[in-house]
């Protein structure tokens, strides 16, 4: 009888150990996915900025360009290279973005300069680019929606305590998602 009460014991410590395994590699894999989705969101990021750079190259070509926008770009462009976290890419992101609708601004007084094929192909390249910041930031809040959920629900916020898992922080970019600058040519 004993033998039987211990054998039920040790199979059920068996089960409750595996079960709080499974809830931990969960967690650490949504993690480490909220992690390189950052990752590639700063990749993303970079990439604007650098697209950024060359259209104030192009714009400056055909007018005087303030010099506090290249000095911007490059401050942004060093943020990006460090350890940020989701709110300073939302800035960057915002920045970012009203450096694009002033490089638009000026475009739009050079005709010529909306036709040349530079103009074009940085302009296509960066909507490819935009394009992808949209996917990168949606996949990102998507394994961080998942993450904070089993924060909250049972048995896995059992785990959560026990290892002291703190929520993570969404990107915002929601006045950028309605405001978006508009890549035109």
């Amino acid at each position: 009888m004993i033998l039987i009460i211990a054998t039920v014991c040790l199979i059920i410590i068996i089960i409750l150990i595996s079960i709080l395994i499974l809830i931990y590699n969960k967690f650490q894999k949504l993690h480490n996915g909220a992690e390189a989705g950052l990752s590639q969101i700063k990749v993303a990021l970079k990439k604007r900025l650098d697209l950024i750079t060359q259209l104030a190259d192009v714009v400056k070509a055909y007018s005087k360009f303030e010099k506090s926008v290249m000095e911007n770009i490059t401050k942004m462009r060093n943020l990006v290279g460090k350890e940020i976290k989701p709110d300073e890419i939302d800035n960057i992101n915002n920045e970012s973005s009203s450096i694009l609708k002033s490089i638009f601004a000026v475009v739009e007084n050079y005709p010529d300069l909306k036709a040349s094929k530079n103009y074009t192909d940085l302009m296509n390249t960066l909507k490819e680019v935009e394009s992808e910041i949209l996917k990168q930031r949606y996949t990102y809040n998507n394994i961080v929606q998942d993450y904070n959920t089993r924060l909250d629900i049972v048995p896995s916020n059992f785990v959560a305590k026990l290892f002291s898992y703190k929520k993570l922080e969404y990107l915002k970019f929601e006045e950028d998602v309605i405001n978006s600058p508009e890549l035109e040519m």
